[in-house]
Formats: C-alpha cells, sequence, structure tokens
C-alpha cells in the first residue's frame, strides 16, 4: 500500500484548489489556520464522492459503528459530532450504546460482531472507558480492517515501518498532515519537531514517510526550547497547558496546536477558558502558520474519520465487486495431473489437495459471517447474504438434463462438473455447480455416488457422499419427530375426554392459561379467533383439541437413510402398553420424506416454517385435512431443520465453488437441488446494476432423471417457486445409450458388453436419436435454447459424432458438442463450456408448461401429451376420487409432479426410443402440500430401495495409515 493510498488521496478525494486554501486571518505575523473551513470542506468533498460513486453503483453506502459506553458529557457531545459530522457527509452510522457497568467480554463480543458484518466499513469505539474495561484490549479486538479510527497495534506497527503503510493512518496525525499542507510548504526536505508521546509518535512516523527530517521530543527532554527552535514545522500534543513558549520558535515556522487544556477563567462566562500546548499570544507573531485553539485540530480529526470510513467502504466495495479486471471475484483453480490410464474416482480424488474452504469462501466473495466451517473443506452458507446481495444481477442460469435413461449410463453429474471446471479454470468465468447431496443408501448399496466421476469430481469425494454436514440426518429426525407425533396423538385422543385434553394441551400455569403461537394457526383455520383458552366454548374445545385422525389416510411414513427393503411394509403399536392402536404402516428412505422436498423450494428460513406446517399428513373423519400445524409441530420442525436450510460449499477437482445442498427423492418429487443454493451462487456469479454482461458468471444446476421427468419438474416446479428464468439447456447423451434406445440389445450385469455398443453402426444410432430429438423438442417448449452434450468414449468414432451433431442441429438445439471431461477434466469441456456461453447469449421466451390454475386433470393430461406423447391419460376410480378430494380441499391449483419411470418416456420402463400409441395410467394421486405439488402414481413407485447381493459396502473400509476411507468406487 502507497502512501497516499493508505492517505486516503483517491481521485476525487484530493481537494480542489478553492477548498485547500486556509481561511486566512490576519494577525501580526501569523496566518490562523482555520481547522474548522478546512474539515467542513474535506466532510463536503467525501459526501460529493460518496454521491458520484453511488450513482454508478446505487447500492454502495459507507457506513461507521459506533460504539458508547455509559452517559458522560464530554464523550456525548464527542459522539453527537461525530453523528452529525456523518449525516452531513452521507455516511449511514449504527449506535451501539451500552451502560457503563457493561463487561469487558460483552463489550467484546459487541465488536466481534461488528467485525463480521460485511456491511459495516468502519467501528469507532468512543474514549474514554470506564475504568473496569482495559482500552488497550478493546483497541486490538477491533479488526485493522475496520480500525477507522487507526489505533490497533497492527496499523501504528505499520507506520512505524517505513517499507509498509497501514489499513488507516490515525485520525488526528492524519489531520495534521491536512493542515500542513494547507498551507502550501513543501514538507519533504523540512526540519520538523513533535512534541508528545501519544499523537505524537504517529505524527513523527508520518512526518517520517513524507522525507521530513523529524525529531520526537516531550515535556521531559532536555534544551527543548533549543530543539523547537530549529523546526521549520512544529507538531505539539504534549498535554500542557502552554508549555512552548512564543519566543522559542522558529520566525516562519507552521505550527500545529493538538492539545486543548482547561485554565480557570473568571472573565469567561463558563469560568473556564480553553488554550492549547502553545503560548499563541506570543507564539502568533512568530510564527509563519499556526493553529486556533480551540478550531485547529479537533474538526480535522472528525474530517479525517469520515475519510478513513469512506477509504474503507471503498476498499471493500473493491474486494467484493472489482476484483481483477471486472465485477467479478477471482477464484484461483487448482492444476490437475491427468493421468492414463484414468485411475479410480477414489484415488483421483485423494489425490488431490482440496483449497481450505475458507479460502474458497473469500474468493467467491462471502463474508466472515455468512459462512461456517465444517472442518477444513466444508463450509455451509447463510442465506442471509442473499439480502447484501440482492440488489446484483443474476448471473447466467443453466440446467443439466439427459435423455431417457439407460443401463449404460449418461453421465450428467459428470458433466455438471466438467462444465464448471472448464468455465471456471478454462474459459476465466466465474462457475458455480449447484447438485443434490447424495442418500447414503445408495452410496452404500450399488447405484454408487453423485459426485461427478473421472477428472469431474466434487471434493473431498468421500465427505461428499457420506454425512456431509447432516442435512439429510436433520430430514430424517424432523420426519420421524412427526411420524411419533402422529401416532401419540391419535393414541392420547382415544383415551381422554374433551376436558382432558383441554387441560392437558392448555395447563395452567400460575392461575392461567395460555395458547402456544402455533395453536392460533389451528384456531383461525378452524375459524375461531379468540386469544385465551379461558374464551372457548365446549363445543370450540372440542374441535380445538380433537384432531380426529383417520388412520386409514395417514401418508406420513417413517424414514431412514439405508437401503432396507425389509422396513417397506411394518406394523407398529405391537407392544400391550398400545393395544388397540396397531396399524400398518412402512419406512421410506430419507430423501424421499416431504421435509426434504420442502428443504428444496423454500426461499428462507420463514418460508420454510410456513411449508412445514401446512404439510398434510391425513385427513379426518370428516374428510378435512390435517397437518404439521394442527400436530403443533411445525415449529419444532423447523429448529431441526434450522442448519440445514443453509447450502453446503465444497469444489472440484480444479478449485471451482459448488453448492450441494438438498436431495429430493426424483421419483415421487421433483429431483432437483435447492432453490436457495441457486440463488445464493446466482448472485454471487452475478454483476452490479450496470456492468458489462460479459462478465456475469455462470450457475450449472442438475435436474434428476431424464428431461422428460427432472427437466419438465425443474421448469414447472422449482422455476415456478424460485421465479428464477433459467438461459440455456445441456442435454447429455452417449452413443452407447442412443443405441440402447436404437434397439440396442440389453446390457447383463456381470457379462461382455455386446458388441453393437463398441463399433460403429451408425443406422442404429440414428434410430436411437429419435429419443434425443424428442427430449431437444421437449426443452423447446419452454422457450429455452439447448445445447446437447456428448459424453465421448474410446470406441465412438468421428462418424457417430458427427451425426448425432447434425441430427441435434436439425431437431433445434443450438449445438451438440464432444464431451471428454471424464478423461480430461475442465479440459476436456471446454467446447461444451464454449457452446453454452453462445447459447445463454440468445434470446429466450421461457414460458411453463401449462398453468396451475388449469383442472388436476388437464395439467396431468398436458404433461403426457407434451412431455411423454402419450395419446391421454387413464384415471384409476382412486386418482378421480384423490381429483376430487383435492379440489374441495383446495390444492387443486398445485403444481403436479409426476411419478413415472425414468427408464422410457411411456410408463413402461421396457420401451426404449419414443413409444408412442399409448395412454399414460394413472393409479393414484397424492399431495405433498408443504412442498407445493401433487404427485400422480403410474405405476409402483418405490420408495425404500433395497440392498443387492454384493452391495458396495463390502468395498469400503478405512486406511489406518493414513485415515483415509478406501474402496468408495
Amino acid at each position: 500500500m502507497t502512501l497516499e493510498e493508505a492517505m486516503g488521496d483517491i481521485k476525487p478525494l484530493e481537494l480542489s484548489p478553492e477548498l485547500t486554501l486556509m481561511k486566512e486571518k490576519e494577525l501580526t505575523g501569523a496566518k490562523v489556520i482555520d481547522g474548522k473551513a478546512i474539515a467542513k470542506a474535506i466532510v463536503k468533498n467525501v459526501k460529493n464522492e460518496i454521491a458520484t460513486f453511488k450513482a454508478e453503483h446505487p447500492s454502495f453506502q459507507p457506513r461507521l459503528a459506533i460504539v458508547q459506553l455509559g452517559e458522560k458529557e464530554d464523550s456525548n457531545v464527542y459522539v453527537a459530532m461525530k453523528k452529525k459530522t456523518c449525516q452531513q457527509a452521507g455516511i449511514e452510522y449504527t449506535e451501539h450504546h451500552m451502560p457503563d457497568t457493561t463487561s469487558l467480554k460483552d463489550l467484546l463480543s459487541t465488536i466481534e460482531k461488528l467485525n463480521t458484518d460485511p456491511t459495516l466499513h468502519g467501528i469507532l469505539v468512543q474514549l474514554p472507558l470506564p475504568p473496569h474495561i482495559d482500552a488497550k484490549v478493546v483497541t486490538e479486538a477491533i479488526d485493522p480492517i475496520k480500525d477507522v479510527d487507526g489505533f490497533h497495534t497492527t496499523n501504528i506497527g505499520r507506520l512505524a515501518k517505513l517499507s509498509t503503510m497501514p489499513d488507516f493512518v490515525p485520525c488526528t496525525p492524519k489531520g495534521v498532515l491536512e493542515l500542513i499542507r494547507s498551507t502550501g510548504i513543501e514538507i519533504e526536505g523540512k526540519t520538523a519537531v513533535v512534541v508528545g508521546r501519544s499523537d505524537g509518535a504517529p505524527t513523527f512516523h508520518l512526518l517520517n514517510k513524507n522525507n521530513a527530517t523529524v525529531t520526537l521530543c516531550h515535556d521531559k527532554t532536555k534544551n527543548l526550547a533549543e530543539t523547537v527552535k530549529t523546526a521549520d514545522i512544529l507538531v505539539v500534543a504534549a498535554g500542557k497547558a502552554e508549555l512552548i513558549k512564543g519566543e522559542w520558535l522558529k520566525k516562519g515556522a507552521v505550527v500545529i496546536d493538538v492539545g486543548i487544556n482547561a485554565q480557570r477563567d473568571l472573565t469567561k462566562k463558563s469560568g473556564v477558558r480553553l488554550v492549547g500546548d502553545v503560548e499563541f499570544s506570543k507564539a502568533q507573531h512568530v510564527a509563519g502558520h499556526i493553529t486556533a485553539v480551540p478550531g485547529g485540530v479537533g474538526p480535522m480529526t472528525v474530517a479525517m474519520l469520515m475519510e478513513n470510513t469512506l477509504l474503507s467502504a471503498r476498499r471493500f466495495w473493491q474486494a467484493q465487486h472489482e476484483t481483477g479486471a471486472g465485477a467479478l471475484p477471482k477464484i484461483t483453480p487448482l492444476h490437475l495431473e491427468l493421468k492414463t490410464p484414468v485411475p479410480s474416482d477414489i484415488d483421483i480424488a485423494l489425490g488431490q489437495q482440496p483449497k481450505n474452504i475458507k479460502q474458497m469462501a473469500e474468493e467467491i466473495g462471502l463474508g466472515a459471517d455468512e459462512f461456517e466451517l465444517y472442518g477444513k473443506y466444508k463450509a455451509k452458507v447463510d442465506p442471509d447474504v442473499l439480502k447484501r446481495l440482492e440488489h446484483r444481477q443474476n448471473g447466467r442460469y443453466v440446467v443439466v438434463t439427459g435423455i431417457t435413461p439407460t443401463p449404460l449410463g449418461e453421465g450428467k453429474s459428470t458433466t455438471v462438473v466438467g462444465l464448471v471446471q472448464a468455465l471456471g479454470a478454462h474459459l476465466d468465468k466465474i462457475a458455480f455447480g449447484c447438485v443434490r447431496q447424495p442418500s447414503q443408501g445408495p452410496t452404500f448399496g450399488i447405484k454408487g455416488g453423485a459426485a461427478g466421476g473421472g477428472y469431474s469430481q466434487i471434493i473431498p469425494m468421500d465427505e461428499f457422499n457420506l454425512h456431509l454436514t447432516g442435512d439429510i440426518h436433520a430430514v430424517t429426525a424432523a420426519n420421524n419427530l412427526l411420524a411419533a407425533a402422529i401416532d401419540a396423538r391419535m393414541f392420547h385422543e382415544t383415551s381422554a375426554t374433551d376436558t382432558m385434553l383441554f387441560n392437558r394441551l392448555c395447563p395452567k400455569k400460575k392461575g392461567q392459561r395460555r395458547f402456544a403461537p402455533v395453536m392460533l394457526n389451528r384456531l383461525h383455520r378452524l375459524g375461531i379467533h379468540k386469544a385465551t383458552p379461558e374464551e372457548l366454548t365446549p363445543e370450540e374445545i372440542s374441535k380445538f383439541v380433537r384432531l380426529d385422525i383417520d388412520p386409514a389416510t395417514i401418508t406420513w411414513q417413517r424414514v431412514m437413510d439405508t437401503n432396507d427393503r425389509f422396513l417397506r411394509k411394518i406394523e407398529v403399536g405391537r407392544n400391550p402398553t398400545e393395544q388397540g392402536h396397531e396399524r400398518m404402516t412402512g419406512f421410506d428412505i430419507a430423501v424421499a420424506s416431504e421435509v426434504m422436498a420442502v428443504l428444496a423450494l423454500s426461499a428462507d428460513l420463514k418460508d420454510m416454517r410456513q411449508r412445514l406446517g401446512r404439510m398434510v399428513v391425513a385427513s379426518n373423519r370428516s374428510g378435512h385435512p390435517v397437518t404439521a400445524d394442527d400436530i403443533g409441530i411445525g415449529g419444532a420442525l423447523t429448529v431441526l431443520m434450522k442448519d440445514a436450510i443453509k447450502p453446503n460449499l465444497m469444489q472440484t477437482l480444479e478449485g471451482t465453488p459448488v453448492f450441494v445442498h438438498a436431495g429430493p427423492f426424483a421419483n415421487i418429487a421433483h429431483g432437483n437441488s435447492s432453490v436457495i443454493a441457486d440463488r445464493i451462487a446466482l448472485k454471487l456469479a452475478g454483476v452490479e446494476p450496470g456492468t458489462d454482461a460479459s462478465q456475469m458468471g455462470y450457475v450449472v444446476t442438475e435436474a434428476g432423471f431424464g428431461a422428460d421427468i427432472g427437466m419438465e419438474k425443474f421448469f414447472d416446479i422449482k422455476c415456478r417457486v424460485s421465479n428464477l428464468v433459467p438461459n440455456a439447456v445441456v442435454l447429455v447423451a452417449t452413443v452407447k445409450a442412443l443405441k440402447m434406445h436404437g434397439g440396442g440389445p440389453e446390457v447383463v450385469p456381470g457379462k461382455p458388453l455386446p458388441e453393437v455398443y463398441l463399433n460403429e453402426n451408425l443406422p442404429m444410432l440414428e434410430a436411437g436419436c429419435a429419443n434425443l430429438t424428442k427430449h431437444i423438442q421437449n426443452a423447446k417448449k419452454f422457450g429455452v435454447p439447448v445445447v446437447v452434450a456428448i459424453n465421448k468414449f474410446t470406441s465412438d468414432t468421428d462418424a457417430e459424432m458427427a451425426l448425432i451433431r447434425k441430427l441435434a442441429i436439425e431437431a433445434g438445439a443450438s449445438d451438440a458438442v464432444p464431451c471428454d471431461n471424464w478423461a480430461k477434466g475442465g479440459l476436456g469441456a471446454v467446447d461444451l463450456g464454449q457452446a453454452v456461453i453462445k447459447a445463454c447469449d440468445k434470446p429466450q421466451d421461457f414460458k411453463y408448461l401449462y398453468d396451475v390454475k388449469d383442472s388436476i386433470e388437464s395439467k396431468i393430461e398436458t404433461i403426457a401429451r407434451e412431455m411423454y406423447g402419450a395419446d391421454g391419460i387413464e384415471l384409476s376410480k382412486e386418482a378421480q376420487e384423490k381429483i376430487s378430494t383435492y379440489t374441495r380441499q383446495g390444492f387443486a391449483g398445485l403444481p403436479i409432479c409426476m411419478a413415472k419411470t425414468h427408464l422410457s418416456l411411456s410408463h413402461d420402463p421396457t420401451k426404449k426410443g419414443v413409444p408412442t400409441g399409448f395412454r399414460l395410467p394413472i393409479r393414484d394421486i397424492r399431495a405433498s402440500v408443504g412442498a407445493g405439488f401433487l404427485y400422480p402414481l403410474i405405476g409402483n413407485m418405490q420408495t425404500m430401495p433395497g440392498l443387492p447381493t454384493r452391495p458396495s459396502f463390502y468395498d469400503i473400509d478405512i486406511d489406518f495409515d493414513t485415515g483415509r476411507v478406501v474402496g468408495l468406487f
């Protein structure tokens, strides 16, 4: 840092010529330096600088925190002066007024909160402090980058060292220098004398850095008069009234009197006369320029506080918005050492040293209080960052989906990671990945993880695929608490009278009853608008205390994050103490819980609370829905989920950022990562208003299963909730998978791959491209450009690549690009990245597939016809009854989340390609009211997977020498 930067002498903070001139007052010899006038000019210039900068960047606003302990008249005067000057300068301030009995611990806690508040640029603790508070400890507690007073030893120390400059020059010495400059004297080469121990030392160092020859003295210095006589520039801050005599001065010297001392003077109305450390009455006849007391240095100190606060705000702004060449943060990629043949996923992952996640958080522009570390390589991000960044224009939004899945695999997750690595590490773009958190069920079963693969992975891969930060466990805890509450409520209602239930739900405490806040919500839904339990009539009490759940209608099951087929159907209530309350229920995999879907679709903590509360778990015997809030548990569920709502920050193998958050089961839910993670990423990748759009970053998110399911749900459910508009779709395909859709033979696990998949076969490939064409056409119905990503394998030929590209473009794709990111990381997806950049620059006319106001049946039929190519739908009697029930209950306006096989565009998983001539059978319809959708069931959807004969856990273990996980993929 240069002296000019530390002083704040950055355009346009330099005073204009007409303002730098001191207000001169001719005396016998000296010119009085009018500190008030100069300070006023500086404050006005600070105001103009703020206004000019805000005209280009409306969200820019310098902010100062003023901390004051106790009520002391002197302190109050100084604080009032600083607050008034803040208002004049256009600086916002926050007051933190604490009693003088405040403990040091509490004061330090307040300072720590201010240190980590990214909206604050300066912290001022008003001195003096009460005797029991150590001012040195308080000064050292303030972050040096917010120490606008300049008192921290880091700032003082850097000022003392000739080769460094502090973040902030202390205000009084800085004001002294400005007063000297205002005289027009050339400081360099002059002899300067500084008298004083406190403000004197920083002033000494500041003059020394301006190349004056400086002597530091104090009131105990021998031959002080002779030393003062040598001074061309004299600064006195000794704290002793009229210590320096007029006859000691060198003729024509510049004299800056910092001292202010009260002397008894009965001629004054106040009985007190303020004098400086210099004998002004005589000094004015000798000096060339001299400051008055009061009105000299004091106002300048406050003005410099304003200038330092502006300087700090500019630095914060530059760090957050102007790093490098543009408006985006600079992320340092990690070098990737490619090996041939490609090692196992776990070996690749363990062979890369990740960045400390704190570095990653800082690189993407997060403040210290906006993330929480979970070990070295994971962090949770506070959704409140959206409030700070709400003014930003979002970055580009890209969704990755795939053709209809086959056993041969398409590689959506690998493509997401490879594309993010290509954009961030090779194309100099800011790029975020947003992916779901995988369930431990598939991890220990047979499917494997979801961290990508090869040289396109999220790391640490083992942590990603295991507990991560415990979000799925939080979902499990919340889900099962609700399940227990349902059975417990039914049990108690059958064995108690209305009065007994009322006394238990609203017990008297100190002679009074009260409603829990959640109870008021239930009362309002019942049409009862009374504030106290005593106001309820017996009829109202009965309505209030009895949920009267019909056990046959309970849809809520227990969950666990393990594949366990033997829990698909269970009987509860078999213990003798629950005799007569037996019922059949079951377990789902944890990610199939509606709590997980709620997490993925919530906008913030308040929205999540409302969604959790309105989850419907059953109907009562009158046919009305029973919600979690009816049971009184919505708040408790939110408490269990309060940390899970924070997205998890991780990184790719090449050091680009990834948010891992939520993992709703794609079979019965929407199968997309969270709205919150996407929003945060889009703001962090976004730009300030008025910034060149070419500086925008990219957010790449993944939609589960094939495009007919995951992409459609992304658009019609997730985008409808988030109001986010995607810029492009990436549709992933492979030659082998397309051949299977073209009539290729089935693949038998454990047996060699049929030769047709290893040799060129253009007719079969062309036939299979009909599936690709259908998905492209489906995406185009939403008005979004499509880029096809062809995951390339060594057996694929150039002719096959060319054929896919030709047919994809004919179907309406913007481009179709071969990708080799599995073997080469981001380098293998550079062409895809460039194609995505071009596609995102194209105009889009985004629209939903249907209007949510349409009838339930109409919405289902629209999806079946438009997405799947069905001739229509067939509703079972049960589905028709559900449509009637949900319409009556007020849920008909919810979007539709189809629960259909992902292995075919139709309902028959054996039909590949583009089936035609079928009607889609709807056997049932269920409601996820809290999440906000209805899900029709087409066929039997398994919500609790089972373990195979040889699960993945056979290979998973710990290396005791290194502590590393081995055998994980």
